[in-house]
């Protein structure tokens, strides 16, 4: 069991069976690190424009975790993004 306080701000990146280091002493979790990156589901955005690929412009999506990230006007609901979990930021749509 970790304790929220240790979690941080990663909480909001934590996902069912993601793989994490723990820093253990005396079986006491002490901290935890993810993964750089993650690959989460987009559960709620605005819509973007119909062929809109620019790189110009960006609007906030919620992810399967509740975290709400910035991503290009392009990226719609049910899409899954590759973000950086040091800072939050969208990295890419990940083809499936």
């Amino acid at each position: 069991e970790v304790s929220v306080d240790v979690l941080g701000d990663d909480i909001k990146f934590l996902q069912d069976n993601l793989e994490v280091d723990a820093l253990v002493h005396n079986d006491k979790v002490l901290k935890i690190t993810l993964p750089i990156f993650i690959e989460s589901e987009i559960i709620h955005t605005e819509p973007g424009f119909k062929g809109d690929s620019s790189r110009s412009g960006n609007k906030p999506a919620t992810i399967d975790t509740e975290a709400i990230i910035q991503v290009p006007l392009f990226v719609e609901i049910g899409e899954i993004v590759k973000i950086d979990t040091r800072t939050g930021e969208y990295v890419e749509r990940v083809k499936k």
